[in-house]
């Protein structure tokens, strides 16, 4: 049985099948009955304060065991400071819309505290329509490796370059970044209705972390979360130092963080995200 299935909400496009299994990567994949990658959680809320952590594979914790992934030692670690509680939304192949429409339609009915959104560079490209997902439903391999064959087809077919693709993404009249620019806003809306604190983390793609390509695409989301008064944290220069990125990566041919990277984003983010308003 694959992991994913179909939303019926187009902006979502596909979701976590409630209760699933795979083994993916070599590494265990088990979703809980509300369609999550962590352990089962009450709706209604307890004593302890409750957050959200909202992305894509990176926070799902792709090609790394559970334990292991930087949600689940943030958790451990803010437990040690007050009691808490973080629900893991984490989904392979969505971006920032997708992200915040599937909190809306799933994440409020936990009345967390916190929402944090890990923004990856990936994320400004535009939701795919349903009918090109139709085969994430039936394909446990194809459904992680998706990501991996986007990128590769669109870099083929466009004859651009994997830094080229990343930074077009940017252009001011992409609709992917345009809309990403509204969801950004809508979840601040949603948040601040909703007594919800509101967080973004700039998760650095790990191929060159000496010359990072993306600084400037970084900058400009920084630069907008700036403006319209969202509270944001960008890891990247955390990582510049590291002299051998491939160390970090789940496999020579997967830059997805290992388990190195999630302690390391663990260490980097705790202070940020432990602080509460």
């Amino acid at each position: 049985m694959s992991i994913k299935t179909d939303s019926e909400n187009p902006l979502i496009g596909h979701v976590h099948r409630p209760n699933s299994s795979a083994r993916l990567m070599n590494v265990m994949v088990n979703i809980n009955s509300d369609g999550l990658r962590d352990r089962e959680y009450a709706i209604q809320k307890g004593d302890k304060y409750r957050i959200i952590f909202l992305g894509d594979s990176l926070t799902l914790g792709w090609g790394v065991k559970q334990e292991d992934v930087f949600e689940n030692l943030l958790e451990q670690e803010i437990n040690k400071i007050y009691p808490t509680e973080i629900i893991n939304f984490g989904t392979g192949n969505y971006n920032t819309e997708q992200e915040v429409n599937l909190f809306i339609e799933k994440g409020l009915k936990y009345k967390p505290d916190k929402a944090v959104l890990f923004y990856f560079i990936n994320d400004a490209e535009k939701t795919p329509k349903k009918s090109t997902l139709w085969f994430l439903a039936h394909s446990r391999l194809l459904s992680f490796y998706w990501s991996r064959i986007h990128g590769a087809i669109n870099n083929i077919v466009q004859s651009k370059t994997f830094n080229e693709y990343y930074v077009d993404l940017y252009r001011h009249d992409q609709i992917g970044w345009i809309n990403t620019q509204k969801a950004f806003l809508q979840l601040k809306d949603v948040c601040r209705l909703n007594n919800i604190e509101l967080q973004v983390v700039l998760l650095p793609e790990l191929h060159n972390l000496k010359n990072y390509p993306f600084k400037k695409e970084y900058n400009l989301v920084a630069s907008f979360l700036r403006n319209n008064d969202i509270a944001w944290l960008d890891l990247t220069p955390l990582f510049e130092n590291y002299e051998n990125s491939m160390e970090l990566w789940v496999s020579l041919d997967d830059a997805h963080p290992n388990k190195l990277a999630h302690r390391m984003i663990t260490e980097y983010a705790l202070d940020f995200i432990s602080d509460k308003k």
